[in-house]
C-alpha cells in the first residue's frame, strides 16, 4: 500500500467515523450514578413544577391593587392575617387590605396575586407598610410554570451534567435510560516510549499518550481499556491490535501513524480490515489514520501528545457521539479573540487558547510540546482556505 492515501478534508474525516460508529445500546442507572452519561429515552415529568403557586422572595402575599401609588411618603397600609410556614399548606387567605408572610419558597395564600419583597415593607404590629407598587404575579412562580406534567424536559441524546441531573431529580427519574459507556482500547507504540514509573534513557520518553487518551475518554463517559506499549514490530501490534478489537467497541493507536517505513498503524489496519483515511488536511494531525479492523473502528493518532489530543477533540470526539447517538458531546464557549492568529491556506488549523476574563489569547507552541496543553483552555477552529482570524472577533472554543 502507499505510504499515504489522498488528504481528505476534515469534515470529509468527520463523516467517516461517524459512518462507522457502531450503536453501542442503552442501559439504566441509578440518579446518582447518571453524572456525564448520554440519555437514552425522553424524560418527562411526572407531576407540576412547582406543584403549588410559590413565592420566590421573602416579603407579603397581597393583592396587587392595594399597593396601586404606594411610595416611601405614601405607603399602602395592610392589616396583617399571619403568617404562611414552608411545607404546609396555604390556611390563611388574603382578602382585600391585608397580607400575608410568605417566605422564598413558600405557598401563595388564595387572594394574593402577587409577593411585595420584605426589603420594601415594614411590620409595625398587626398593620404592614408597604413602600412601593408591585405588579400582578411579580415575585410569584405560578404552578407549573418550571414544567408541567407530561412536558417532555430532557430529549434523548444529551449529556447529563450536575443541572440535568437535578431536573431529573425533580420530575421523579430516579432510574436513568443512559447510553452504555463505550469499552474504548488505548494502545500505545513505539520503541522510544517507556512507562511513567522509567526514567527515560538517551533516545527514550515516557507513555503520555496512554493516559492523556484515558482521561479524555473516561471526561467523554467512556471505559478506556489500557492496552500497554507495543514495539514497533508489525506482528506485535497486529496481535495487540486484534486482541482489542475483540472486547471493545473501538481502538486508538498512539504513533505508527507518519510515512516512516517504520510506523506499522495503516499496515496493521490493512491487514486486519481497510484503511478508509490516511491524511487529513487539518494541523496539527495530518497523518491521523481511520480505518476498520475485524469490524471496529479503528483511528491511528499521531505521537505528539499535543497533536493527539487536538485529533481527540475534533475526530474521536465524533465517532463517541456517533456510539453514543448524540450530536455532540463538546463544552464550548464563546470569547473575544485577543490577537490574530495567522494561518497557511489550504488546510484547517486548531489553534490552542487559553480564555481570560471571556477574551481567549492563541497559545502558540511547536506540535510536539506538552506544555501548550496545560496552558490552555481549549482550541479555536481556522477554516482551510482563510488566512487567519482578526483580533477582536468572536470565536468559538472547544474546551479541552
Amino acid at each position: 500500500m502507499s505510504l499515504f492515501l489522498s488528504v481528505v478534508s476534515l469534515s470529509e474525516a468527520q463523516e467517516c467515523v461517524r459512518s462507522i460508529a457502531r450503536p453501542v445500546g442503552s442501559e439504566t442507572v441509578l440518579l446518582e450514578h447518571a453524572y456525564n452519561r448520554v440519555l437514552a429515552e425522553d424524560v418527562a415529568s411526572d407531576i407540576d413544577i412547582p406543584g403549588f403557586p410559590r413565592s420566590v422572595v421573602d416579603g407579603y402575599a397581597l393583592a396587587s391593587a392595594d399597593t396601586t401609588g404606594a411610595g416611601e411618603a405614601m405607603p399602602a397600609m395592610l392589616g396583617y392575617a399571619g403568617r404562611q410556614e414552608m411545607g404546609a399548606a396555604a390556611e390563611v387567605r388574603v382578602v382585600p387590605g391585608s397580607c400575608v408572610y410568605v417566605p422564598t419558597g413558600g405557598v401563595i395564600p388564595e387572594g394574593a396575586d402577587a409577593v411585595a419583597m420584605i426589603e420594601y415593607c415594614e411590620q409595625i404590629g398587626d398593620q404592614v407598610l408597604v413602600r412601593r407598587p408591585v405588579a400582578q404575579g411579580e415575585n410569584i412562580i405560578s404552578r407549573g410554570e418550571d414544567f408541567a406534567k407530561g412536558r417532555t424536559v430532557l430529549r434523548r441524546g444529551v449529556r447529563l451534567r450536575p443541572q440535568e441531573c437535578g431536573v431529573l431529580a425533580a420530575t421523579g427519574c430516579t432510574s436513568v435510560p443512559v447510553m452504555k459507556s463505550p469499552r474504548i482500547a488505548v494502545i500505545s507504540t513505539g520503541n522510544e516510549v517507556v512507562p511513567p514509573s522509567v526514567v527515560p534513557g538517551a533516545g527514550q520518553v515516557r507513555d503520555v499518550n496512554t493516559y492523556l487518551c484515558s482521561a479524555y475518554l473516561t471526561g467523554l463517559g467512556c471505559t478506556p481499556v489500557l492496552s500497554g506499549i507495543i514495539a514497533d514490530d508489525r506482528a506485535a501490534l497486529e496481535f495487540a491490535v486484534k486482541g482489542a478489537c475483540a472486547g471493545c467497541d473501538a481502538v486508538l493507536v498512539s504513533g505508527g501513524s507518519s510515512k516512516d517505513m517504520r510506523d506499522n498503524t495503516a499496515l496493521v489496519i490493512s491487514d486486519l480490515g481497510e484503511v478508509l483515511v490516511h491524511g487529513i488536511a487539518m494541523a496539527p494531525g495530518k497523518p491521523t489514520i481511520i480505518g476498520v479492523a475485524d469490524g471496529i473502528p479503528v483511528i491511528g493518532l499521531p505521537g505528539h501528545p499535543a497533536s493527539a489530543y487536538v485529533v481527540l477533540s475534533v475526530l474521536v470526539h465524533e465517532l463517541i457521539a456517533g456510539m453514543m447517538g448524540t450530536s455532540s458531546l463538546y463544552r464550548t464557549t464563546t470569547a473575544r479573540l485577543a490577537q490574530n492568529v495567522p494561518s497557511a491556506k489550504g488546510r484547517e488549523e486548531y489553534v490552542r487558547v487559553m480564555v481570560e476574563d471571556g477574551e481567549a489569547f492563541p497559545v502558540f507552541g511547536k506540535s510536539g510540546l506538552i506544555n501548550t496543553l496545560t496552558g490552555s483552555s481549549g482550541v479555536i477552529r481556522v477554516q482551510a482556505g482563510s488566512e487567519g482570524l482578526e483580533e477582536g472577533g468572536e470565536v468559538r472554543v472547544i474546551l479541552w
